[in-house]
């Protein structure tokens, strides 16, 4: 059974002025008013949330069916954009991991997994008792997958009252947040490597190939920050 307490724990570490949630919830406002004026009612837009909770590739999903991509192809766009939070999932459970615990939680509450939930958990997960650290994300995961449900909904109802100029400053709140965090993160050489690198080639990349600078720039600092670790140790 999850501890209540460790549970409710997690769900109060949403709270507060410097959580993701607000971020993560202005975001799903944006992408509430955008899947209707795609179209979509109220039942698709919220499962589309519920079920898939990526909002890049909720994105992805709805203009693919907007232009008739065959399922298939919807599957592969999809798979390939909310890949990129492999990587946190690779960081993050080894951490919530305990042989006391059923394996069920991990697979369940994997659903969860978003930049602001793992940011949320990667802060605060040290106060845990390790025993109880997947409880704990769990009413992590239980808050911020709630935030984006409802959020989606009022953004659904709202749309009619936002700007396409308003929606798009939303739908980029999260993202800034979480380059915010990463500048704080900068406590050592490889994160400084990573974020600057990033931040410098990103642009430049970009004159060379609009469609996959993010991705090179990443994999570029990315990959010379890790080597650069893994060399002086750290």
């Amino acid at each position: 059974m999850i501890n209540p307490k460790v549970f409710v724990k997690g769900l109060k570490s949403n709270l507060g002025v410097r959580s993701p949630t607000i971020s993560l919830g202005a975001c799903f406002i944006a992408l509430g008013a955008l899947l209707k004026d795609a179209g979509f009612n109220l039942q698709q837009s919220v499962a589309s949330s519920f079920f898939t909770y990526a909002l890049p590739g909720q994105l992805v999903m709805a203009e693919s069916l907007l232009i008739g991509t065959s399922i298939l192809n919807i599957f592969i766009a999809v798979w390939l954009v909310n890949f990129r939070l492999y990587p946190m999932t690779v960081s993050l459970f080894p951490l919530l991991k305990h042989k006391s615990q059923p394996k069920w939680k991990y697979y369940l509450s994997s659903h969860f997994l978003a930049v602001s939930s793992w940011l949320v958990a990667k802060e605060g997960y040290k106060k845990i008792d390790k025993k109880y650290r997947i409880d704990f994300w769990i009413g992590i995961g239980i808050g911020t997958w709630t935030t984006a449900v409802s959020m989606t909904v009022v953004g659904y109802l709202l749309a009619d009252y936002l700007s396409k100029d308003v929606m798009i400053g939303l739908a980029i709140v999260n993202p800034v947040y979480f380059f915010c965090m990463m500048i704080g993160a900068m406590k050592n050489i490889s994160i400084s490597i990573a974020v600057i690198g990033g931040t410098i080639l990103g642009p430049i990349v970009f004159l060379y190939s609009t469609e996959w600078a993010i991705l090179y720039a990443g994999l570029i600092a990315g990959t010379i920050a890790f080597l650069f670790g893994g060399k002086n140790g750290k």
